[in-house]
């Protein structure tokens, strides 16, 4: 196809076709017979021309330069139009290059729908763009990027403008869409006007951005916004100059302010719940010339109706807390990235002052309230630091790690509560949970809880992942030899309901041996799934970890490792696995790791699990797992017969005995048993006086006795008046001592004569008295055996036992 391009000389045109950067010239332009690779139109200038090929808009570009020039004579103020027409279908540029004085600004008018600045790098939907370059003298300065469908709908600049609208080949676009007017001086660089209607919102940035804002420079921005709705200003990226004079600042005109202009530093907090039109302005300073570093902005105005609880405040007392922060922050933060079209949520320490992130620190009372409808996006991360340096001051001191009341009592669910604990070299951290206990998440036994504990140990090396722990487990207690960081997480909104149940302590300990120590204390018939430290990449080189188990009584703990080996092969060093169990003689079992790992076995008693690692070779890691089941303790079958068995020997022997006791006693006379007090019983302290021990000699057993054989008669005084008590022996069930037993009352002992060379024992003590139960004989029985005690009046020298040998030997 041929083109024919005519420019009028009035109209102060270029145009220049040239090939695409990076583009191989395959293509070529033919002007009658000359074959070129680009091709320039001045004003005044005709020419027909075609391309070699079928497709140029692969390989060319087109630009269209228009000079206005509003110095030297009158401005061509209006609409502005695409010229000339006819132009072959390329990407083009057309380019509107205004010179004008700086004591007169002009003002570009943006047709609906209206800009949206970009960022640099960006491209628009349409690919359809626009760019203003502001010229003051020999500087240029450029004001920014744009699409269409925004809400820009002025730019005014002071001085001369360059004007840029990039078309695509195949854009169906015949208007420019603005018009240029004339505007007295607006005495800065720029104003830009922004129309917010309904809830919407807008991102702007600063002249030059990302590179600096011109030196002591003042620019603003309108924002024209219903009066029925509510602005708020975020900084989202900023940068400050190095100044010699003056300061960087911005500059608010608000409705209904007393004290108009208000001044912010780019540090401060931007006001919001703004209701109505406001401007905003940036002011530069003087720069150091050595050093004068980057002032730059990008910012965001969001436009929303009033909410419906704006004016509720919540209190959120942290006076009495230290070292904590409180940070109320939207879904995602601080690595997640808020679309800017999404709704916002602010959180205000008051009116004027809110934020999509708002943080509080302790030693103060806040009144916050939120700008939001659905308050379940927004999300509460605390942190608290607790530090010991001094064992003596906080050794006996318990802390308590709970969520504060004055954090679960507002709308806004927990998501993460960390606690940093430090202490010196020789102090170590002990933490607890006495009643809940702990569960170590494992595959096999994972948390279902609203919230979980994850600890990490800060080891000289390398940070130590101790695992995942929720509520409802077995580990009593956890010790560890670094400052550690505890993060409790939330899942869900149950753990409101939960938070009253907290109980995890922590408390300063001297220093342990090992990395870390668990202590287990499980329930009856419990199953217990525990595993290393560091699970992911395996237990660091030279740590060494134990688990101390408790066996509850009358129960069996049954421990098994999850596989035969370790799996590691070591550089340097031995790893090991040391088993022992806490009672007296017990062996302990230790593997290395070229070893098999111990087979299950039954513990009976607290026993303590003990994983040390070396320096594994590369590739390898230690990670091992085993499990506790608890059961109660079953008798053997074969003990059970044993005891029967026993049980019915003792039985018969018993009746056989009785047996033969009965029928001596129908042979014999019942014979009397008299108490001899010159028997040589042993005195406490003289061990001398008897051979044998209490329980190997038979001091204490009477020859021949049962409940007709009565002594009491004996003791009868002369005259008989005093009726005797008649001691009945009783068979003896309490403890044997050492020592024989004591001899009877000596109130019961009036009538026994005692040798001249005899010594009297001393005193005894209650506990060396022998049990004696008396009985009162009837005076039929005293006659019947009156002859035995007239034959033994007045000799009581001579035992029962000699007595009876004596008629033995007569007989």
């Amino acid at each position: 196809a041929s083109f024919t391009i005519s420019l009028r000389t009035v109209d102060n045109i270029t145009v220049m076709i040239k090939l695409r950067p990076g583009v191989l010239p395959r293509c070529q332009i033919r002007v009658k017979n000359f074959i070129r690779s680009e091709l320039k139109i001045k004003s005044g200038e005709t020419v027909t021309f075609t391309f070699t090929c079928s497709t140029p808009e692969n390989y060319f570009v087109m630009e269209i330069q228009k000079n206005i020039d509003c110095v030297s004579g009158p401005c061509p103020f209006g609409d502005v139009h695409l010229y000339p027409p006819g132009l072959p279908r390329l990407n083009r540029t057309f380019i509107w290059d205004v010179k004008a004085s700086t004591k007169a600004g002009l003002e570009l008018k943006f047709s609906t729908p209206w800009l949206r600045q970009i960022e640099p790098g960006e491209t628009c939907p349409d690919f359809v763009s626009y760019n203003i370059d502001s010229c003051i003298d020999t500087a240029t300065v450029n004001i920014g990027t744009f699409c269409r469908n925004g809400s820009v709908s002025r730019v005014k600049l002071l001085g001369g403008v360059i004007m840029s609208l990039h078309l695509p080949w195949n854009s169906p676009l015949t208007t420019s869409g603005f018009n240029i007017a004339n505007r007295s001086s607006i005495k800065r660089l720029c104003i830009i006007e922004s129309i917010l209607k309904g809830e919407s919102s807008v991102t702007l940035m600063s002249p030059n951005y990302p590179l600096g804002f011109p030196e002591d420079e003042l620019m603003t921005w309108q924002f024209v916004i219903p009066s029925n709705m509510r602005a708020s200003v975020f900084f989202h990226n900023y940068s400050l100059s190095n100044c010699e004079r003056k300061e960087e600042r911005v500059e608010y005109y608000l409705p209904g302010s007393p004290s108009n202009p208000e001044v912010f530093k780019l540090s401060d907090s931007q006001p919001a719940n703004i209701a109505g039109s406001f401007n905003l302005s940036l002011q530069g300073c003087d720069q150091d010339a050595q050093n004068p570093g980057i002032l730059h902005l990008l910012f965001q105005v969001v436009v929303q109706h009033p909410q419906v609880d704006e004016n509720v405040t919540h209190l959120v007392d942290l006076s009495k807390e230290w070292n904590m922060t409180v940070t109320i922050h939207f879904e995602g933060w601080p690595n997640g990235i808020l679309l800017m079209s999404e709704p916002i949520c602010l959180i205000c320490k008051d009116r004027r002052t809110c934020d999509r992130v708002l943080t509080l620190v302790s030693g103060a009372v806040y009144k916050i309230s939120f700008l939001c409808k659905d308050l379940s996006r927004l999300r509460i991360t605390a942190e608290k630091s607790i530090s010991c340096v001094n064992l003596r001051w906080c050794q006996r001191k318990i802390y308590s790690l709970s969520v504060p009341n004055t954090i679960t009592q507002l709308p806004i669910q927990l998501h993460k509560f960390i606690w940093k604990l430090s202490a010196p070299d020789l102090i170590n951290i002990e933490i607890t949970s006495p009643s809940l206990k702990l569960q170590q998440h494992v595959p096999e036994q994972r948390c279902n809880t609203s919230y979980s504990y994850s600890i990490v140990s800060a080891t000289p090396e390398t940070d130590l992942n101790v695992g995942i722990f929720c509520p409802g487990g077995s580990i009593e207690k956890i010790q560890l030899r670094n400052n550690i960081t505890i993060s409790l997480k939330t899942f869900g909104k149950g753990f409101l309901n939960e938070s009253n149940h907290q109980d995890l302590k922590m408390s300063f300990v001297p220093h342990i041996k090992d990395e870390c120590t668990f202590t287990v204390s499980p329930h009856p018939k419990a199953k217990v799934y525990l595993q290393t430290p560091n699970w992911l990449y395996g237990l660091p080189p030279y740590v060494s970890i134990s688990w101390y188990v408790f066996v509850p009584r009358k129960q069996v703990a049954r421990l098994g490792f999850s596989k035969d080996r370790m799996g590691i092969a070591c550089e340097t060093g031995r790893a090991y696995v040391n088993i022992k169990e806490e009672t007296q003689g017990a062996e302990e079992t230790v593997r290395r790791e070229d070893e098999l790992l111990p087979e299950p076995r039954n513990m009976y008693h607290n026993f303590w699990v003990n994983i040390s690692n070396c320096k594994p070779v590369d590739k390898t890691q230690l990670t091992l797992q085993f499990q506790v089941t608890f059961a109660d303790r079953q008798i053997d079958l074969g003990v059970i017969l044993a005891v029967v068995a026993g049980a019915g020997v003792l039985v018969a022997i018993g009746l056989a005995v009785c047996c033969v006791k009965k029928k001596k006693k129908k042979s014999q006379n019942p014979m009397v048993g008299v108490y001899n007090a010159n028997v040589n019983t042993q005195v406490p302290g003289k061990h001398g006086l008897f051979t044998k021990g209490r329980k190997t000699n038979e001091s204490h057993v009477y020859a021949v006795i049962d409940d007709a054989m009565v002594y009491g008669h004996l003791l009868k005084e002369s005259n008989g008046s005093v009726a005797p008590e008649v001691d009945v022996y009783r068979p003896f069930d309490g403890p044997i001592g050492s020592l024989p037993p004591s001899p009877p009352p000596i109130s019961f002992r009036k009538d026994i004569k005692c040798s001249s060379n005899t010594e009297e024992p001393p005193p005894l003590t209650d506990t060396d008295h022998d049990t004696y139960t008396f009985a009162h004989q009837k005076s039929g029985q005293l006659e019947d055996n009156g002859d035995i005690n007239e034959k033994n009046n007045g000799d009581t020298s001579t035992s029962l036992l000699e007595n009876k040998e004596q008629d033995s030997l007569v007989e």
